[in-house]
């Protein structure tokens, strides 16, 4: 899936479909990116790791714009922000999930990867085909609609920014909260 253009409207269009890479429930950040790897802060570098060890053809076939779909309690374990870094090294710019550590979901955020949350996740199948529609509330697969939750605008902004970093260089001061008062 590779991210696409806003709409006229300032609101991300449908994305368009990429492969789904699927994991059940559980799955932690260690097993996303292995601890031996932390000492890595390039997310190219750790690319190279990613699922190594739970599985190892993960790094060298997944390609960008592919999706990532686990099912309950997705991103749990450490609090470590290297896990989706990872995945933006390897062009994973969406997971879904039917639920998130919550620690990861805002980790993915802050660095670029919007998490999914889509209750039916469980019924994606691995090498499925998905396309997300932001707006309407859906995802794709294989020619059935799952419902998404809702994807808040700000949240959405940070994503396209490409991280919170991104984003918060293009805020713009609010006059009333630099002013001091008298």
């Amino acid at each position: 899936m590779t991210p696409v253009k806003k709409g006229s409207a300032g609101k991300a269009p449908a994305t368009k479909g990429g492969r789904v890479w699927k994991f059940g429930d559980n799955i932690d950040t260690d097993a996303i990116i292995p601890g031996r790897f932390l000492i890595l802060n390039d997310a190219g570098e750790l690319a190279k790791h990613a699922f190594e060890g739970t599985r190892d053809e993960f790094a060298r076939k997944v390609k960008d714009g592919d999706i990532v779909v686990g099912e309950k309690n997705f991103g749990c374990g450490s609090s470590r922000e290297h896990a989706p870094l990872a995945l933006v090294g390897c062009g994973v710019h969406v997971v879904m999930a039917q639920s998130f550590a919550r620690i990861f979901f805002r980790n993915s955020v802050n660095v670029g990867v919007l998490p999914v949350v889509c209750k039916d996740a469980d019924k994606i199948q691995d090498g499925a085909t998905v396309t997300l529609d932001l707006i309407n509330g859906y995802a794709e697969v294989d020619g059935k609609k799952l419902a998404i939750e809702p994807v808040p605008p700000f949240m959405q902004g940070i994503i396209d920014s490409g991280g919170l970093v991104n984003y918060a260089k293009n805020l713009q001061e609010v006059p009333v909260c630099t002013k001091s008062r008298r």
